[in-house]
């Protein structure tokens, strides 16, 4: 399958999978993040606020905000810019997709960043991932060399193989149920 059809075939699995369904395998997802070494030692984590087909991670931040820096990408035309989540109360919606995105300071310091958690629209067992189709997250990580980076995906994201471009960013670890 090309990318598009990829992304076809995900779409139509995830809109068969109800909101609560989708929850609760967020919930276990997110508790091995939770037992990762690389979690528990990371003092700076960059993660995604979840929309609603992806791997849910709105109580996950919540819960860790306190405890750890936790940062949120903002959308600035083609690319990302971090923020830090300090509470429900920094949140706006994103002027280009709606997504939620603190408000505040541009987080620059892209070398202290310890874990970067990313969604994706699939994922192979080689690590590789395939987004939306826009390159954002592919640009921003390939600024934080460093990082470890975890991919997050329900188990019918994850494919034997997906097309890969030279551009595409592998993870180092993906995690699904």
């Amino acid at each position: 399958m090309d990318k598009a059809e990829v992304r076809k075939h995900i779409r139509a699995l995830k809109a068969a999978v109800s909101p609560e369904e989708k929850l609760r395998r967020s919930e276990a997802i997110m508790h091995q993040v939770e037992a990762l070494p690389e979690f528990q030692q990371a003092r700076v984590v960059l993660l995604y606020w979840s929309m609603a087909d992806e791997v849910q991670t709105h109580a996950f931040v919540e819960r860790w905000h306190k405890e750890k820096t936790l940062l949120l990408p903002c959308v600035d035309g083609d690319d990302l810019r971090l923020r830090q989540y300090t509470g429900p109360q920094c949140m706006m919606a994103g002027e280009q997709f709606g997504i939620g995105e603190p408000t505040g300071e541009e987080y620059t310091d892209l070398d202290h960043i310890d874990l970067i958690i990313v969604p994706g629209v699939a994922f192979d067992r080689q690590g590789n991932r395939m987004g939306r189709g826009r390159g954002f997250y592919d640009r921003l990580l390939k600024t934080t060399p460093t990082a470890v980076k975890v991919g997050l995906a329900f188990d019918f994201q994850m494919l034997d193989h997906i097309p890969v471009e030279p551009h595409d960013i592998r993870m180092n670890l993906v995690i699904s149920e």
